[in-house]
């Protein structure tokens, strides 16, 4: 697959394709021919059935998709060259839907600067995720299974393949990492489509890979995650690899995490530094207490960890942070400060959350988090979210039922952004997730109480 940054030139474009993210954070699209793609169709958009996408009921389910022609690229695959578009979504009475996640996410950002805390909120994104060979699984009322092979040395086929161990993979090389080829044809057309990219590396469990982007304002953050998903699943299949970007694929191993970096800019400089505990300012710190307390209460995990499987890789034992701790250059904690940074450059990590969630979602809420923390003054110390001064109270609530109960109950400080029908929306959407999952038996239980 090559890719490369269109020149807003139609002359040679076969095709406009015009994204739209459905509620799950998926991309899905229509292809236009490019005959057809007139000035007046870029500029009203076109008709689709939103119900299909999650967000509206099949009574009221028309919407209009109208391509932000800012966002372009051309994808040139089977000997056609393909326009890519990202879209807003409006109602057919022209208003920006406001449950559409990119409406969303900019509703976030004019929050931000209609609170004068900053002008911008830079992001940096890191994937991780697994890549297999051979996949497959199947649940039915009398058998559920689930099986992965990786050349790495996972699975039958691969049993007597040489292998450096399922946790011992961080920062090899090859020949014993099998899937550089894999991250150099991925990062290389995010390149050519405009996503910049700090570095990429094989990460600690045997065929678990990282790429990690660069800072972004966050809706291009948001849109550059999307993109880049896709891009990898493409070239895997290309190579005849399958990725995931699942929390927990396999158990006992190493999850995936979706960490974020971020500072917020006013006047042009990062109101994170200061003189204050681990180089961060007053405001700083609040931001961080907004996030933990928040996350706490399970309502910003609704979003940033919202599937059944996020809770298997929010486990003890693991690099994955289970309670509101705050602490520089540990891992273990859910906000982390980079311990490399100069003076003056300090910023946070939040860690909690991964790949599954909608990431216009999950970003729109954690800046709305560290806002409300702003906005009450919040003392993370004071409230004990320091590391080492944790206690049982401060983990995080284990499991999707708990985290939408503590969205139920704390969102006031999502409004006006996220509407009470996408909450309600989404917690009901969710809640018939975790139905579906916790009320079947797992062959860990036929292990433990078959007899």
């Amino acid at each position: 697959m090559k890719l490369s940054e269109w020149n807003g030139d139609f002359a040679g474009i076969d095709y406009v394709s015009f994204i739209v993210i459905d509620i799950d954070g998926r991309m899905r699209a229509v292809s236009l021919p490019s005959s057809y793609a007139s000035e007046a169709v870029l500029k009203k958009g076109i008709g689709f059935d939103a119900s299909n996408v999650g967000y509206a009921k099949v009574q009221a389910s028309d919407m209009v998709a109208v391509p932000d022609m800012d966002t372009g690229f051309v994808e040139q695959k089977d000997g056609f060259n393909i326009l890519h578009v990202f879209c807003d979504v409006r109602t057919t009475e022209g208003q920006f839907f406001e449950q559409y996640p990119r409406t969303v996410i900019r509703a976030a950002h004019q929050a931000l600067r209609d609170s004068g805390v900053g002008d911008d909120v830079r992001m940096l994104v890191e994937l991780e995720f697994y890549v297999f060979e051979d996949v497959r699984y199947s649940t039915t009322s009398h058998h559920s299974y689930y099986f992965v092979e990786s050349s790495e040395g996972i699975g039958d086929e691969y049993s007597d393949t040489p292998r450096v161990g399922m946790s011992q993979g961080y920062h090899r090389m090859a020949p014993e990492d099998r899937y550089q080829l894999l991250r150099n044809r991925a990062v290389k057309t995010m390149i050519d489509v405009g996503i910049p990219v700090k570095y990429h590396h094989h990460e600690v469990g045997a065929a678990q890979l990282e790429i990690e982007l660069d800072f972004v304002s966050m809706t291009k953050a948001a849109d550059a995650v999307s993109l880049a998903k896709w891009i990898l699943r493409n070239e895997a299949d290309e190579l005849g690899l399958k990725v995931t970007f699942m929390p927990k694929p396999m158990y006992g191993v190493a999850g995936s995490g979706m960490h974020v970096h971020q500072f917020i800019v006013k006047d042009g400089a990062s109101i994170f530094p200061g003189e204050a505990l681990y180089g961060l300012s007053g405001k700083g710190l609040a931001y961080t207490a907004g996030l933990l307390s928040h996350a706490l209460t399970g309502s910003l995990l609704a979003f940033s960890n919202p599937s059944t499987n996020s809770y298997r890789r929010l486990v003890p034992g693991y690099e994955a942070p289970v309670s509101a701790t705050f602490a520089q250059g540990s891992r273990a904690a859910a906000v982390r400060i980079p311990g490399y940074l100069g003076k003056g450059e300090a910023r946070i990590e939040f860690r909690t959350g991964d790949a599954t969630a909608n990431v216009y979602y999950f970003l729109a809420a954690m800046l709305l988090a560290g806002l409300d923390g702003i906005k009450r003054e919040l003392d993370p110390v004071a409230l004990g979210f320091a590391k080492g001064t944790s206690t049982p109270k401060h983990v995080f609530p284990m499991g999707l039922f708990h985290v939408l109960g503590g969205l139920k109950k704390d969102n006031a400080f999502l409004a006006p952004v996220f509407s009470a029908e996408l909450i309600e929306t989404w917690i009901a959407r969710k809640e018939k997730e975790a139905s579906y999952v916790y009320n079947a038996p797992v062959p860990q239980e036929y292990e433990l109480y078959f007899d």
